[in-house]
């Protein structure tokens, strides 16, 4: 299998896993325990929380393990509108998460309400409309995501940031696909909350990070034991937390030693591959300002649901949109945000690389697709393809 399905979950880093393993066998003593044991649990830990911190220009104390992005996104939209409920509005996008888009409609349960922010054809947030929702004594967050799970595309979050602060409005941002894909420097720029999650960085599922700004007051989702300086409960994921922090480590050597180059050059790669060999093939998003590792694109009237299914027998993984909900399609409400039409949402695949993956695969992977649209379009009696190699 060429698994082309990274902005779903990544293979977990090998090197990941060796750093797991004395956590998982002889290093299992409770981190809170006074033994020498749990000492020995509690250092790799604390080295853990260093290295996410590093990850994003931060100190370790900001730094807070859960297990995964959606708990990150809910524990600060609770806390943000438990602490200032005289602040009643919340402002999102609508190419949000789903964890942000539920959590959001939980706000508005509670008496709170939500704002949608629009979106450009280009699937990055209008910020001339955003300057005029925000509004000062009103607003109480903000939570946009830093890059898109399904285009790739890249929020300009420095002006979103200063849109907010200029309002006394906080700002989180789920960075659950930027990290460990695009330099992080929350002191660069500035958001007050940040929520990322391991399986998308090498790391294994059920563990992930929230940043917590020194600015800004939390009040925390889970309560009991104390953990986490207080800030979350509940015995700690040693071996994820582990893990975790040797991912954070190498994904910061890997932003800097020309593996997103090497992506980067093997996604256009693919991309014009396919883009010569289909007519009408069209990218989704932004084209200057998106991951490396993500294609968005419609092949016109070719449907995805078939196409997955060849693709799958050819041995290519990819996906037609967000993989969250279920295995099943459904309709992309990230490219209706974006204005894309029903119909070529319907013909929408999303292929996503990853750091194993090699230019051979993304070159198999790009037949591949051309394939199964010619035999699509064979089927529909349209023989205007050319395939190349």
């Amino acid at each position: 299998m060429i698994y082309l399905d990274a902005n779903a979950t990544t293979p977990v880093d090998p090197a990941v896993i060796d750093a797991m393993l004395p956590f998982l066998c002889e290093h299992y003593a409770n981190p809170s325990a006074a033994y020498a044991g749990g000492r020995v649990v509690r250092r790799a830990i604390e080295k853990a929380r260093e290295e996410v911190a590093a990850l994003l220009g931060t100190q370790p104390d900001e730094i807070v393990f859960t297990s995964g992005g959606t708990e990150s996104i809910n524990a600060v939209h609770a806390s943000v509108r438990s602490l200032w409920p005289e602040k009643p509005e919340l402002v999102i996008t609508g190419t949000e998460h789903a964890a942000v888009l539920e959590s959001a409609r939980r706000w508005q349960s509670q008496g709170g309400k939500v704002i949608q922010a629009p979106v450009k054809a280009d699937g990055r947030v209008d910020l001339d409309a955003l300057r005029t929702l925000v509004r000062p004594g009103i607003t109480a967050l903000l939570s946009i995501m830093w890059a898109n799970n399904e285009t790739g595309v890249l929020a300009p979050m420095h002006e979103i940031v200063g849109i907010a602060h200029a309002a006394g409005a906080w700002v989180h941002t789920d960075a659950v696909q930027a990290a460990g894909k695009v330099h992080l420097d929350v002191k660069t720029t500035p958001v007050d909350f940040l929520s990322l999650s391991g399986h998308k960085m090498h790391a294994p599922k059920g563990v992930g990070a929230l940043y917590l700004s020194r600015r800004a007051r939390f009040e925390p989702l889970l309560l009991g034991g104390g953990q986490e300086n207080g800030r979350r409960s509940s015995t700690e994921n040693v071996p994820g937390i582990i893990g975790l922090g040797k991912a954070a480590e190498r994904a910061r050597h890997h932003l800097d030693d020309g593996t997103k180059a090497r992506l980067h050059a093997m996604r256009d790669r693919f991309e014009h591959l396919v883009h010569a060999a289909v007519p009408g093939m069209r990218l989704h998003g932004c084209r200057e300002h998106r991951l490396h590792n993500t294609s968005s694109f419609c092949l016109p009237e070719i449907d995805a649901t078939g196409m997955l299914i060849l693709l799958d027998k050819a041995g290519i993984a990819c996906s037609a949109g967000s993989a969250c909900h279920t295995g099943a399609l459904h309709p992309s409400h990230v490219l209706e945000a974006m204005g894309v039409s029903a119909r070529d949402a319907a013909c929408t695949l999303r292929v996503s690389f990853h750091r194993f993956n090699t230019k051979p695969e993304a070159e198999t992977a790009a037949r591949a697709v051309i394939e199964a649209a010619q035999k699509m379009r064979g089927m529909q009696g349209d023989t205007q393809m050319v395939v190349t190699h």
